[in-house]
C-alpha cells in the first residue's frame, strides 16, 4: 500500500508540470515584454544581461522538463528550490529593468502565493522572507529605467499602463494554475479518503479473522466430545445389529471430520494451527486431493478438471490459503453455473496458473470494474463479495494475480497466477 507521504509526491511530480508550464509561460511573457518595451515604447533595456538570464531560465526548465519527466516522485525540498530558482531570475530582471520603480515587482506575490499552497508553513515562509528581502534590495541596488513617473496622466502613464499589464496577468496566472494545482491537491486527499476507506475494510476483516478463530477454538472442544459419543455409539449393540444407524453414524462422522477440516483451515490462515504440521506434498498430488474433497461436498452435473503436473510434477508444501482460494472460486463459478464448471491446473513459465471457467451469466460491467473489492457481488446480499475479496488479497500477499473476464460465447473465467517460488519446495 502506498503511503501518504508517496501519494504526496506525487501531487508534488503534478505541481511540478504546472510550475513547468507556468514557466514557459513567464518566459514567453518576459521576451515579449522586453521587446515590446525596447522596440515598441523605445525605452531603452541592458538587452544582453537581460537575454543572458533569461536564456539561463530557459535551460533550467528544460532540465526540469526532462527530469522530472522520468522522476516519479517530488517532495518539498524540489518545489523550494523550483520557486527559488524563478525568484532569482526575477530578481535579475528587475535588478538590470528600474527596479523597484518596474511596475513588474508585484510578480513576487505570485511566487509568494504559489509557495503558500504548495510548500509547507516553514519553507512557504522561507519563500516570503526573501522576496521581502529581494525587494528591499532593489530598492537599494538597481539600475534606473527612463521612465517618468507621470500618474496624472492616467492611462496615458507607462508606468501604468505597467502596473496594469502586471496586474491582469498576475490574475489571470493565479485563477488559473491555483484551480489546476487545486485539482491535483483534491486528486491527492481522494486518494488518501480510498486508502482510508480500504484501511477500515481490512481492520475489519481483520476483527472477523480473530472472531473466526476464537469460535473455531470454542467449537473444537464440543466437535471432540461429539466424535467420542459416536464411537461409543457405533461400539453399542442395538447400534451394531442396525446397518441403517451404521450408516446414519458413518455420515455423521463423514460430516463431523469436514467439520474439523474446516476448523483447521480457519486456524491456519490465522496463522495458529490444530496440531497438525505442514506436508510435503507435489502439486498434482495437492490439487487432486482439493478437487476430490471439494466435489464430495457439492452437487454439480458435470465437473471438468485438466491438471498440467501429470507429467511434470512439482514437489510443494501444502497450503491452505491457496485451498481455501481455490475453494472460494470453485462455489462462486458454481453458484453462477450448477450444470458445469471447469478447473485448469497448470505451470506456465515459473508460475502456478489455475483457471475456473463457469457457463453462468458472466459478470455485470460494474463488478467487473471493481472485481475482488469487498461487498461487490452479484448475489445482492449483505456481505456479498467477501470471498471474491479474500481471493484477491490471498493471491496478492504470495505474490500472485487474479484476472476475470467474461467469455464471448457466455460464462465467465477467472485466472489466478502465483509465482512458484512462494510455493515450491528447492
Amino acid at each position: 500500500m502506498m503511503e501518504f507521504t508517496g501519494l504526496e509526491a506525487l501531487a508534488g511530480r503534478k505541481n511540478m508540470r504546472q510550475l513547468i508550464q507556468l514557466r514557459w509561460v513567464a518566459i514567453l511573457g518576459q521576451a515579449a515584454i522586453i521587446a515590446v518595451v525596447q522596440f515598441g515604447l523605445g525605452v531603452h533595456l541592458p538587452l544582453p544581461p537581460m537575454l543572458e538570464a533569461l536564456a539561463c531560465l530557459v535551460a533550467f526548465n528544460v532540465a526540469c522538463q526532462l527530469r522530472w519527466h522520468e522522476q516519479q516522485f517530488v517532495g518539498n525540498r524540489e518545489l523550494f528550490l523550483s520557486l527559488l530558482v524563478d525568484i532569482a531570475v526575477l530578481t535579475l530582471q528587475l535588478y538590470f529593468s528600474g527596479g523597484i520603480t518596474n511596475p513588474f515587482v508585484f510578480l513576487y506575490l505570485m511566487q509568494i502565493v504559489l509557495s503558500m499552497i504548495l510548500l509547507n508553513l516553514r519553507a512557504a515562509l522561507l519563500i516570503l522572507g526573501i522576496s521581502i528581502a529581494c525587494v528591499a534590495g532593489l530598492v537599494l541596488f538597481s539600475r534606473p529605467l527612463d521612465i517618468p513617473m507621470n500618474h496624472d496622466v492616467g492611462f496615458s502613464s507607462l508606468y501604468i499602463q505597467g502596473t496594469l499589464v502586471c496586474f491582469t496577468l498576475n490574475a489571470l496566472l493565479l485563477v488559473f494554475f491555483m484551480h489546476r494545482i487545486r485539482s491535483n491537491l483534491h486528486d491527492r486527499d481522494e486518494e488518501i479518503s480510498k486508502m482510508n476507506y480500504q484501511a477500515a475494510e481490512e481492520r475489519h476483516i481483520i476483527r472477523m479473522a480473530l472472531l473466526a478463530s476464537g469460535a473455531a477454538h470454542e467449537l473444537g472442544t464440543p466437535l471432540a466430545t461429539l466424535s467420542v459419543i459416536l464411537g461409543d455409539w457405533r461400539r453399542m449393540p442395538e447400534i451394531q445389529n442396525s446397518s441403517a444407524l451404521q450408516e446414519d453414524i458413518a455420515e455423521m462422522e463423514t460430516q463431523l471430520q469436514r467439520c474439523k477440516s474446516i476448523l483447521t483451515g480457519v486456524l491456519l490462515s490465522a496463522g495458529e494451527a490444530r496440531g497438525e504440521s505442514s506436508l510435503r506434498t507435489t502439486m498434482k498430488l495437492f490439487f487432486d486431493s482439493l478437487v476430490q474433497e471439494w466435489k464430495q461436498s457439492r452437487r454439480i452435473t458435470h465437473f471438468e478438471y485438466v491438471n498440467g503436473f501429470e507429467v511434470d510434477d512439482v514437489e510443494m508444501v501444502s497450503d491452505t490459503t491457496i485451498k481455501q482460494m481455490l475453494f472460494n472460486l470453485l462455489n462462486n463459478a458454481l453458484d453462477a453455473s450448477p450444470d458445469w464448471v471447469k478447473l485448469e491446473v497448470f505451470k506456465e513459465d515459473a508460475f502456478l496458473k489455475l483457471i475456473i471457467t463457469d457457463a453462468g451469466p458472466g459478470f455485470a460491467p460494474d463488478i467487473l470494474a471493481q472485481f475482488g473489492v469487498i461487498y461487490q457481488s452479484t448475489k445482492g446480499h449483505l456481505g456479498g463479495g467477501l470471498g471474491l475479496f479474500l481471493v484477491v488479497k490471498v493471491a496478492n500477499e504470495l505474490g500472485g494475480t487474479v484476472r476475470v473476464h467474461n467469455l464471448p460465447a457466455g460464462g465467465a473465467q477467472v485466472s489466478v497466477q502465483i509465482p512458484l517460488a512462494f510455493i515450491e519446495l528447492e
